[in-house]
């Protein structure tokens, strides 16, 4: 497994917890050289590559009229972009590896509007759809292509200091899973469409959201 994240400290701590099946390389998603180096030190380190988990992200919160595009591009570029960039540059060794899965994180935000995040919304939504081109440019090689879109995930970005103050319990009282999800929980669900047991899975959006999209329950019935 290779890890990479422009958090250098962070990301060689995660890899020396995981042990010796795990390196550790600088990636800004947003530059194609970064892009080349990372996929040619997952070959070099693993003899081929044939699994991309496309996981970065950022989000700028405010309302449309008052977002400069400096902020709209700096969230497009990483989340949509970056996961562009990321799919083209594995697709030489993924087919010389005979196949291989690309799992890439969008959102509940890719599937539906969110007041005050519109370039977040905008970036996912995006990858919802390049998640389906590829897998129809890519299946012919083996490489299926699939986006899993979680709802509140207890990370620092629901945490962190743009997002403080937020009621996380009324976000989540209604919904039929009542509660802000765990990342262990989206990391299984990514496992699983890495992994040869969903062989047959590509172009698929997957939600993992606590019901969010299936609807909201009604507080005033049942208990």
């Amino acid at each position: 497994m290779l890890i990479a994240d422009v958090l250098d400290e962070s990301g060689a701590k995660v890899a020396a917890e995981i042990g010796d099946s795990a390196h550790y390389t600088h990636l800004d998603d947003t530059q194609e050289d970064d892009w080349e180096a990372a996929v040619e030190k997952a070959v070099a380190s693993f003899g081929k590559l044939d699994v991309l988990v496309n996981n970065a992200g950022i989000v700028r919160t405010g309302l449309m009229e008052s977002m400069d595009l400096a902020s709209y591009m700096e969230v497009v570029n990483v989340n949509q972009v970056g996961v562009f960039l990321g799919m083209r540059a594995v697709v030489k060794p993924m087919r010389e590896a005979g196949g291989g899965s690309i799992v890439n994180i969008s959102s509940s935000a890719g599937l539906e509007g969110v007041e005050g995040v519109v370039p977040y919304v905008a970036s996912k939504w995006a990858v919802r759809g390049m998640t389906k081109t590829a897998a129809i440019e890519l299946g012919r090689y083996g490489i299926r292509v699939n986006s899993v879109h979680p709802g509140g995930v207890d990370t620092a970005m629901v945490s962190g200091d743009e997002l403080a103050g937020a009621d996380q319990d009324a976000a989540f009282a209604n919904q039929p899973i009542a509660r802000i999800g765990r990342p262990e929980e989206i990391a299984l669900l990514v496992l699983f469409l890495a992994s040869d047991e969903a062989s047959y899975t590509t172009g698929a959006e997957i939600s993992a959201d606590g019901g969010r999209m299936a609807g909201h329950r009604d507080p005033g019935l049942g208990s």
